[in-house]
C-alpha cells in the first residue's frame, strides 16, 4: 500500500488561484472568504500564467475567484484597500499586475494599504527565474546585482514580501501572506511576486494545500497588570478624555465604546479613521480631534489630564503636531492591538483588541464618573460647535458657494446608512469638522498616505464592499484629474456611485497651506501661462469634466450653486450606474477653524515680506510643541 500524498498537477499560477478561493478568515463565529476575488491587468508578464489560471478558473468553477478588470493599477490597489477597510480588515481582494510599469504603478498603492494598516494582496509579475531571456522587456538591469528588479520598491511598503522563483517555494510565500493578511496588528500590503517563467511551470501539489482553509482572527486582552496600572491613571484623572481611532471601527467596539462613556462621562473625540465611533449627536461626542478638529475636541484637549487614545495610531494631524495635549502633567493611556502603537507618547500601554479592553475597562471603572461639572462644559461645547456647523452648511456665499455648503447638501440629502468616500486635498479637513456621521462605516477618508486618486477607486472597493449601500465620493477637481479611471470599472460593473466634483479650479488645499508658509497660492492654481509675466496666472483652464465623466459612460451633471446640488443628488437616486456632478465653489469662502496648528517648516531666510512674516509666526508656534515624555 503506497503512502504517497495525494497531488494535483498544476500550474503555479493555477495553484495561487485555487489555494486563494479556500481560504477563510473567521472573528466571534463569523465567517466570509479572505480574498473575494481579484483586480487586474494583464501584460506579457502575467497573462500567460495568472490570466490563463483565472480564465481556467472562470470556466471550471464559475464563482469561485472573480475576476474584475481594472484600469490602473495604483486604482485597482486603492479599491481593494477600501474594500478590506469597509470589511473591517477581514476580507480583501488581490491584485494583479504584470511586471515593469505594472507592477511598479502598484508601489503608491501598496504604501496608502501598509500605512492604513489595511491588508491587501499583491501579485506583480517578475523576469525570468532562469534568466535565459534576460533583458526581457521592461527588465531593470543592475549590473552589481543580478536578482534585483523593479519589484525590490514594494519591500519598504510591504508588510510581507517574497518573491517565488521555484515552486517548491510558494507554499511558504501563500501562507506567509495570508498570516500578514489576517494579522490585525501587522495588516498592510503583502506582495508575492511571480516570475514569469515560474508561473506557467507545472508542479505535483500535495491536495492538502488546496483544502478549506480557515484563519481566526481573536480578540486579544490586555495583561492584567497593565489593565490594573491603566485603571489607576484614569481613576486619578479629573478632565480625561477619549481620542477614538480606526482602530475601534475595525474591532466592532463602537458599542462598547458608547457603553463605556455613558457610564463614566468621559468625552470622545474622533480621528479621521476612527470617525462614526460615536453619533456626531452622542452627549459624549465632540467631534474631531487635532488638525482638522473642532473647537470643542480641540479646547478639552488642551486642558486634559489623562487621554485615552484606542486603536489610533497618534499622527501629527491627531496630535496636532505635539501640541495639541498641552497640560503640564498630562498622561496618556494607549489601548492598541499594536504594541507599536500602544507605547507611543510614553503612554501606559493595554496592548489587546479595542473591544475587549473597553469591556473590562468598563467593568473595572463601574461607579467612576467625571462629575457633573465637566459633564456639563463638554455638553456646552458641543452644543457651541453645532451651531458652528449648522452656520457653515448655511454659509450663503456668494457670487459661488463655499465647499461647507455643498458638504452640508450632500450630508442633507444623504442617509444614515449611507458612505461618505474622500481622501486627499480641503476636503477631508473640512468634512473631518463638519460631516455628521451617523454610524461607525459611514465615513470613509483616506488620511493616512492622503493620496490624491483614491477617491473614485475607494469608492469602487467601498460599493463592492458593500453593495447595498449608496455610496457617495467627494473629490476635488485636482484629485479627479489625477486619477479617474475606474469610473470606467465603475460603469463596467454596474456599481452606483454618486460623485461629487467640487471644481475650486486648482489644489486648494494647498493653496490655503502657501498663504501661511510664505509662497501664497503659487503653483496651485489651474491657470493658462500668461504672455507677459511668464508665470502661470492667465484665465482659469477651460477643464470640461461634466464631458469628461459622460466619455467614460458616466451620467454627468453640471449644478449651478447649491439648490441645483440638492436637487440634482436627489435626480441621482433613481439613475442606474455612477454619477457625477460638478459644482463650481470659492477656495477663498471662510471655512471654521480647528484653533490647532500644524508643523510645515517655513523657510529661514527670504527677500519675500510674506515668507519672513509666516516664519515668525512659525518660531512663536514651534514654543508650544513638545515630547511626551
Amino acid at each position: 500500500m503506497s503512502s504517497a500524498r495525494p497531488t494535483v498537477r498544476l500550474t503555479v499560477a493555477q495553484a495561487v488561484v485555487r489555494f486563494l478561493s479556500q481560504q477563510w478568515s473567521e472573528r466571534d463565529g463569523e465567517e466570509q472568504r479572505l480574498v473575494q476575488g481579484c483586480f487586474g491587468i494583464f501584460g506579457h508578464g502575467n497573462v500567460a500564467g495568472m490570466g490563463q489560471a483565472l480564465l481556467e478558473a472562470e470556466l471550471r468553477a464559475p464563482g469561485s475567484f472573480t475576476y474584475h478588470q481594472a484600469r490602473n493599477e495604483q486604482g485597482m490597489v486603492h479599491a481593494a484597500a477600501a474594500f478590506a477597510r469597509m470589511r473591517n480588515r477581514l476580507a480583501t481582494l488581490a491584485c494583479l499586475s504584470s511586471i515593469g510599469p505594472g507592477a511598479t504603478n502598484m508601489v503608491t498603492g501598496a504604501a496608502a494599504a501598509t500605512i492604513n494598516r489595511l491588508p491587501v494582496l499583491l501579485l506583480p509579475g517578475d523576469v525570468f527565474a532562469t534568466r535565459v531571456a534576460d533583458p526581457v522587456l521592461q527588465q531593470l538591469e543592475q549590473p552589481v546585482s543580478r536578482d534585483l528588479s523593479v519589484n525590490d520598491a514594494f519591500r519598504p511598503v510591504s508588510r510581507f514580501f517574497d518573491r517565488v522563483e521555484r515552486p517548491e517555494q510558494l507554499p511558504d510565500a501563500l501562507l506567509g501572506a495570508m498570516r500578514t493578511l489576517t494579522d490585525q496588528a501587522e495588516a498592510g500590503a503583502a506582495t508575492i511576486c511571480l516570475c514569469q517563467d515560474t508561473q506557467a511551470e507545472a508542479y505535483d501539489w500535495p491536495e492538502a494545500l488546496f483544502a478549506r482553509r480557515v484563519w481566526h482572527i481573536g480578540r486579544p486582552r490586555p495583561d492584567g497588570a497593565a489593565l490594573g496600572r491603566a485603571v489607576a491613571v484614569l481613576q486619578s484623572a479629573k478632565r480625561p478624555l477619549i481620542v477614538a481611532g480606526g482602530g475601534v471601527i475595525y474591532s466592532e467596539a463602537t458599542e462598547a465604546l458608547r457603553a463605556f462613556v455613558e457610564g463614566t462621562g468621559i468625552p470622545v473625540a474622533e480621528t479621521q479613521a476612527g470617525k462614526g465611533s460615536l453619533r456626531f449627536d452622542h452627549p459624549q461626542s465632540v467631534g474631531s480631534i487635532g488638525v482638522t478638529g473642532t473647537a470643542a475636541a480641540n479646547s478639552l484637549a488642551r486642558k486634559a489630564d489623562v487621554v485615552i487614545g484606542i486603536g489610533t495610531r497618534w499622527s501629527d494631524f491627531t496630535t496636532a503636531s505635539r501640541t495639541a495635549f498641552a497640560g503640564p502633567e498630562v498622561r496618556f493611556i494607549n489601548c492598541n492591538i499594536a504594541r507599536f502603537d500602544a507605547l507611543k507618547q510614553a503612554g501606559t500601554d493595554l496592548t489587546g483588541d479595542a473591544k475587549a479592553a473597553l469591556e473590562l475597562l468598563g467593568g473595572a471603572l463601574t461607579g467612576w464618573d467625571v462629575g457633573p461639572a465637566y459633564r456639563d462644559e463638554v455638553a456646552r461645547l458641543a452644543r457651541a460647535w453645532e451651531q458652528t456647523v449648522e452656520r457653515a452648511y448655511n454659509l450663503r456665499h456668494e457670487p459661488l458657494p463655499g465647499q461647507s455648503e455643498v458638504i452640508g447638501a450632500v450630508n442633507e440629502v444623504s442617509g444614515p446608512d449611507d458612505v461618505m468616500v474622500c481622501a486627499a486635498g480641503s476636503l477631508p479637513g473640512d468634512l473631518h469638522k463638519l460631516w455628521r456621521a451617523e454610524g461607525p462605516k459611514c465615513y470613509h477618508v483616506e488620511y493616512g498616505y492622503s493620496c490624491m486618486g483614491y477617491e473614485i477607486a475607494g469608492g469602487l472597493g467601498v460599493k463592492m464592499a458593500a453593495p447595498d449601500r449608496d455610496v457617495y465620493v467627494m473629490v476635488g477637481d485636482g484629485s479627479y484629474l489625477m486619477m479617474s479611471q475606474e469610473l470606467v470599472t465603475a460603469v463596467q460593473e454596474n456599481l452606483k456611485l454618486t460623485i461629487v466634483l467640487v471644481n475650486n479650479h486648482g489644489f486648494a488645499s494647498i493653496g490655503s497651506l502657501s498663504e501661511t508658509v510664505g509662497a501664497p497660492r503659487y503653483g496651485t492654481w489651474y491657470r493658462f501661462r500668461e504672455e507677459r509675466s511668464g508665470r502661470l496666472d492667465g484665465k482659469p483652464l477651460p477643464i470640461d469634466f461634466v464631458a469628461n465623466a459622460e466619455s467614460l459612460g458616466a451620467t454627468a451633471w453640471r449644478a449651478r450653486g447649491v439648490d441645483e446640488l440638492k436637487a440634482a443628488l436627489l435626480k441621482a437616486k433613481s439613475v442606474d450606474g455612477p454619477v457625477l456632478i460638478e459644482i463650481e465653489v470659492d477656495p477663498l469662502a471662510p471655512a471654521p477653524s480647528s484653533e490647532s496648528w500644524w508643523d510645515v517648516a517655513v523657510a529661514e531666510v527670504s527677500d519675500l515680506d510674506e515668507t519672513a512674516r509666516a516664519r515668525h509666526e512659525y518660531e512663536v508656534s514651534k514654543t508650544a510643541q513638545r515630547n511626551y515624555l
